[in-house]
C-alpha cells in the first residue's frame, strides 16, 4: 500500500509548486528515490494533462561518472542535459542520497570541472522553468538531525506540506521591504558586516522553488560588501563538511577565509574569480525547522536565520556575478545560537532571531505555525 502522504506531496508539487496545466512538459530528476513515489508523481502530472519525461539517477553512480570527468566528458553531458532542459517548461528535482559524502573522495579539481561545464544548464533551468528542488527523507538524514527515521519522516512531510499560501501572504511586507533597502548591516558574535542592496530587488521564496520554504532573498551590491561574519552551522559542499567557517570581506571580494578544512574551502572558492564575490543574501524564517542537518534545502530556512552565499548570483536579484559555485553559508541568530542583529536603512528589522516591525511579524513562528 503506497503511503497516502505520498500523493498529497505530489499533487502539492504539481498543483501548486510548478503550477503544471495541460499539455505542459515537465522533467522529473529522481536521485535514489522509492519508486512508489516517483509512479504517484507521474500520476499526478499526467492527472493535471502534463506530460512527464522521468530520469532515475543513484549518487554511488554519479560519484563514479564524477571520479574520472574530463573536459570532454562533462560537455557532452552538458549538451545532452541543455537540449533535454530546453524541452520541458517545468522541473522537479528530489534527491534521496544515503550518503551525503558520497562524492567527498572526487578530487575538487574535477568537481569543478564538471560544476562549470554544466552551470548553463542550472541556469536555464532556474531561470527559464517552472522548477521545484526538494530532499527526500532517508536514515542519515534522520541521523544529522538527531531523530529517529519514524521521527524524521513524519517532520519531513510536515513541513514540506505546510500551508505555503498562507505564508507567502505574510512574507509580502519583507520582499517590499528589501526590495526599497539600500544599507545592510549584520551584527552578531564574530559578525560585523555592512554592504548594500540597492537596485538588486528581492524574491520570496514560498513552497514554488523549493521545498521545504521559507525565505526572502536578495544580492549584496557586488562590490559595497565589508567586514566580517562568522557562521556557525555547518555545511557540505562538493561532498565535504565545513564548519566554524569564517570570511572577511573587502570591497565585496572575500580576502580571508578559514573554516576546519581552511585549504579545501579556498579551493573551492579559488574555482573562478566570482566564487570569492556573493550572489546570493537571505533571510528564512520556517517555523518548523529549528536546527541545522547539513543539508541545505532545509538549514537556509531555519527559523532566525539568514545566509551569505558565496558564488554566482540568480537572474532575479542580480548583481552581476558569475561562477561555477553558489554556496550558501548559514547563520542562526536566534539567542541559543549567540543571538544577533539586521538592520535595513538604520531600522532594526530583526532581533535575536525575531522580527521587530509589526508589519513583519505575522513571519515569526508563533504567527505562521
Amino acid at each position: 500500500m503506497t503511503d497516502p502522504r505520498y500523493k498529497k506531496l505530489a499533487d502539492l508539487l504539481v498543483r501548486y509548486s510548478t503550477q503544471l496545466k495541460k499539455g505542459d512538459r515537465i522533467l522529473l530528476d529522481m536521485i535514489d528515490v522509492p519508486d512508489e513515489f516517483s509512479i504517484q508523481l507521474i500520476r499526478s502530472v499526467r492527472a493535471a494533462g502534463a506530460l512527464p519525461l522521468i530520469e532515475v539517477r543513484h549518487t554511488r553512480v554519479t560519484r563514479e561518472i564524477l571520479r574520472e570527468t574530463d573536459d570532454q566528458h562533462a560537455a557532452l553531458v552538458r549538451d545532452v542535459e541543455m537540449f533535454r532542459m530546453k524541452k520541458v517548461q517545468a522541473y522537479i528535482a528530489i534527491r534521496g542520497s544515503a550518503n551525503a559524502n558520497e562524492t567527498s573522495d572526487v578530487a575538487s579539481g574535477r568537481m569543478a570541472l564538471f560544476s562549470k561545464a554544466l552551470r548553463p544548464v542550472l541556469n536555464h533551468r532556474v531561470n527559464k522553468t517552472r522548477w521545484c528542488v526538494l530532499r527526500w527523507p532517508t536514515p542519515s538524514m534522520a541521523q544529522a538531525a538527531s531523530m529517529s527515521t519514524e521521527a524524521f519522516e513524519d517532520f519531513y512531510f510536515d513541513v514540506c506540506t505546510m500551508d505555503y499560501r498562507k505564508m507567502g501572504k505574510a512574507m509580502v511586507p519583507l520582499e517590499q521591504r528589501m526590495k526599497t533597502a539600500d544599507r545592510v548591516q549584520i551584527k552578531g558574535p564574530g559578525t560585523d558586516l555592512a554592504f548594500s542592496i540597492k537596485g538588486i530587488g528581492a524574491k520570496m521564496c514560498k513552497g514554488d522553488r523549493n521545498i521545504p520554504d521559507g525565505e526572502v532573498f536578495s544580492c549584496p551590491v557586488k562590490t559595497s560588501i565589508n567586514g566580517v561574519i562568522q557562521f556557525n552551522t555547518p555545511t557540505i559542499y562538493s561532498g565535504a563538511k565545513f564548519e566554524n567557517v569564517r570570511l572577511e570581506f573587502k570591497d565585496g571580494k572575500i580576502v580571508q577565509a578559514t573554516a576546519n578544512n581552511p585549504k579545501r574551502l579556498n579551493e573551492i572558492l579559488d574555482a573562478d574569480p566570482g566564487a570569492r564575490y556573493t550572489g546570493e543574501f537571505s533571510l528564512g524564517f520556517n517555523p518548523y525547522i529549528q536546527n541545522p542537518m547539513c543539508d541545505i534545502l532545509f538549514d537556509e530556512k531555519i527559523a532566525g536565520s539568514l545566509h551569505l552565499t558565496p558564488g554566482q548570483a540568480y537572474e532575479e536579484c542580480d548583481n552581476g556575478n558569475r561562477s561555477a559555485v553558489h554556496w550558501d553559508m548559514v547563520l542562526i541568530q536566534r539567542p541559543e545560537w549567540g543571538g544577533g542583529e539586521i538592520w535595513f536603512d538604520g531600522e532594526l528589522i530583526r532581533k535575536d532571531g525575531v522580527f521587530m516591525p509589526r508589519d513583519l511579524k505575522p513571519l515569526n513562528p508563533s504567527n505562521l505555525k
